[in-house]
């Protein structure tokens, strides 16, 4: 009963044109920044680490090198703050959730390329 009413409510908050990705793939996240009175887009480009969640909770993980330093970032798909996710690159993996790239540098943390 209760499931039922989650999902009821939370239909209302999710996001349906949401492009399809997966672990691996490199994406652009267009994230909406308020700054005073103006409001503007910002890019974090990266490999998608991980996934999480179901339903509106759902979370992902995006991770990037940034002056020799590794950022990750972990985004609600949902939120009205990102404002679209596009896929860049997509790849081959065989894990579900890659954290072994946390502990490789330079062309190591290089995936191969799914053909399409």
């Amino acid at each position: 009963m209760s499931q039922d009413l989650m999902s009821k409510v939370e239909s209302a908050y999710k996001k349906s044109d949401v492009d399809f990705f997966e672990i691996g793939d490199t994406v652009e996240v267009h994230t909406k920044i308020l700054e005073g009175q103006k409001e503007r887009i910002q890019k974090f480009i990266g490999t998608v680490i991980a996934k999480s969640g179901s339903g509106t909770r759902e979370m992902f993980t995006v991770r990037r090198i940034v002056a020799g330093e590794g950022v990750e970032k972990k985004f609600p798909l949902h939120s009205p703050q990102i404002a679209k996710v596009e896929v860049t690159r997509r790849s081959v993996v065989r894990r579900a959730k890659l954290y072994y790239l946390r502990d490789r540098v330079g062309k190591a943390t290089r995936l191969r390329e799914r053909r399409v």
